[in-house]
């Protein structure tokens, strides 16, 4: 920092505000602890002169503390410090030297609560399997139709996609279901409630033909159903479900398409066709 003081004859310049670094000018035109540059040099006189000519005096301290700049800036102005303000540039100086800092050190990481579309797949086929596994049928009932018979209908509305009902009966090999279908067909009272399906490169077929409890296998034919088949895997076995196709409200009935479209199935079930 650069310091101007003034020199008259007989007198000292003001000392400097700190008491590790007091500089005093001494009649030589020297320093004590501090660099001196005068533009004209000092001349010893036996006699000094009755108007003294002020001469300019430039003094280079070096500072090692922004505490003592703030004190010599204060005693250049011919100020007193005032209290603590030592200790608040302190502050400053090592507030401006510290290091760059991250938004989490002064907020804490804010976690998403929504769930990625693996988890809700993970919950949703829990969810089926514990349905499943208990036999639960909710949100549906059966009726009786005239002409037609039994018919299963919403009593609650069901969602795209969502988990209607088990298609529930015994799971059967390609070889034990013809064999069970042979015996069907002797007897033309019996009705046919066999679902054949592909899986895992073999052929599987669920025999629902035993009058059970379960609304699963009363669900009726259309073409133009509200319902589609799926197949549902628990522990490596596959289980055959109807969710919805599309929106369904409440009273409406549940309607799936059997998909056979052979010519001798048609010709004894005519209402394949629809």
């Amino acid at each position: 920092m650069r310091l101007r003081g003034r020199e008259r004859a007989g007198e000292q310049t003001p000392s400097l505000h700190r008491k590790s670094q007091r500089a005093s000018v001494h009649p030589a035109g020297q320093m004590n602890s501090c660099r001196l540059r005068s533009s004209t040099a000092l001349k010893p006189s036996s006699t000094p002169p009755l108007n003294p000519p002020c001469r300019s005096v430039t003094a280079y301290v070096t500072v090692s503390s922004s505490a003592t700049t703030a004190a010599l800036s204060t005693a250049n102005r011919g100020e007193k410090s005032a209290p603590g303000s030592e200790e608040r540039s302190h502050r400053e100086e090592s507030g401006k030297n510290s290091q760059n800092r991250k938004v989490t050190d002064y907020y804490p990481i804010r976690r998403s609560s929504r769930k990625s579309k693996t988890v809700l797949k993970c919950e949703q086929k829990k969810l089926i399997d514990d349905l499943i596994a208990k036999g639960i049928e909710e949100g549906m009932e059966v009726q009786h139709i005239e002409g037609k018979g039994r018919a299963v209908f919403a009593t609650r509305c069901f969602q795209k996609g969502e988990y209607v009902v088990e298609y529930h009966g015994d799971l059967l090999q390609i070889t034990d279901a013809n064999m069970r279908e042979a015996e069907y067909a002797q007897n033309p009272a019996t009705g046919c409630y066999m679902y054949y399906f592909q899986y895992l490169c073999k052929t599987y077929c669920v025999d629902a033909t035993k009058e059970t409890g379960r609304m699963g296998r009363l669900i009726n034919h259309s073409k133009n159903g509200n319902c589609q088949t799926k197949l549902h895997d628990i522990n490596g076995i596959p289980h055959l479900i109807l969710v919805a196709s599309r929106d369904i409200d409440e009273g409406e009935e549940l309607l799936y398409d059997y998909g056979d479209r052979s010519k001798a199935s048609i010709a004894a079930h005519p209402w394949l066709k629809f």
